[in-house]
């Protein structure tokens, strides 16, 4: 049941997604900017992106380090980057923080390392049924692979209380993302998805 949730997901989804998370990333990125990519999987959308935009550098980092990966990627505990204070332009989570138990402790640490700005995509859960969509969404896309699945959605007032702990300040954000097609988007559309980026407030600067 699962590999054919995987398929079709993978026939129906997958492709348009990677694309557009693409190409919506790469128009906030600055130029030649080195980029730091957090649990980026086998870094296929960090791989479009460097292919969008060839002048900037792309890594990344993930708790499991696949066989296979687009974009150079190390490993890390999941908790603290492994990298000095202002080492990275810019630092990235594509769909990342909500499957974390503690999603504040990452954005610390990206502000902390990133020197511009701190990209963030993830999911706005306002009510019961954006909830009930989000985690089906989940489920389609990650149980097949076997990603862990906290289901840990924020609301609006909950990414801005986190922000605001991480020392964050949002400077852009979107949720016009067309990630699918009709009839799809009705249910998994309807502004689930966010893409803001943040300027970290370092002291002293």
């Amino acid at each position: 049941m699962k590999a054919l949730i995987g398929k079709l997901h993978g026939d129906l989804i997958f492709d348009r997604r990677t694309r557009v998370l693409a190409e919506s990333l790469t128009g906030l990125l600055p130029r030649d900017a080195t980029v730091l990519d957090v649990g980026c999987g086998d870094g296929t959308i960090a791989g479009l992106c460097r292919t969008i935009r060839p002048d900037i550098h792309v890594e990344g980092i993930d708790v499991f380090v696949r066989p296979s990966t687009v974009i150079p990627v190390s490993a890390f505990d999941g908790k603290t980057l492994p990298f000095p204070d202002r080492s990275w332009d810019v630092v990235t989570f594509i769909d990342v923080l909500h499957h974390t138990e503690d999603p504040g402790q990452l954005l610390r640490e990206a502000a902390r390392v990133a020197r511009r700005y701190v990209i963030l995509k993830d999911h706005l859960s306002e009510n019961s049924l954006d909830r009930l969509s989000l985690s089906l969404m989940d489920w389609i896309g990650n149980a097949p692979h076997g990603v862990a699945l906290t289901y840990n959605y924020q609301s609006s007032q909950q990414w801005i209380n986190l922000f605001a702990r991480a020392n964050l300040q949002a400077d852009a954000e979107t949720s016009d993302i067309p990630l699918y097609v009709f009839p799809l988007n009705l249910f998994f559309g309807r502004r689930l998805h966010v893409i803001t980026r943040l300027r970290p407030d370092h002291p002293g600067s």
